[in-house]
């Protein structure tokens, strides 16, 4: 098994737990600040990340550190903290 198969195959796993406990919740007051920081930090993370595993050529694992900076960045414009 190559090892992105392996990768996705445990990602999709993971994804599938996650979407049967999801539930909405109303948090009330939303620190939008707050949250564009977080969401900030939590994509320049994984971008770092990623640089780190494609020096070390872990392809697959800087690509999936990509797509969850990419996935933060995504979400912060969907709520509206990012442009």
């Amino acid at each position: 098994m190559t090892e992105v198969k392996q990768k996705v195959e445990v990602y999709l796993k993971k994804a599938e737990k996650l979407f049967e406990k999801i539930e909405d919740k109303n948090p009330g007051q939303i620190n939008i600040e707050k949250i564009r920081k977080e969401f900030r930090e939590m994509a320049l993370g994984y971008y770092n990340d990623a640089k780190h595993f494609h020096k070390k050529g872990e392809y697959a694992n800087a690509l999936a550190a990509l797509e969850y900076a990419e996935g933060w960045l995504d979400a912060g414009k969907r709520l509206g903290v990012f442009q």
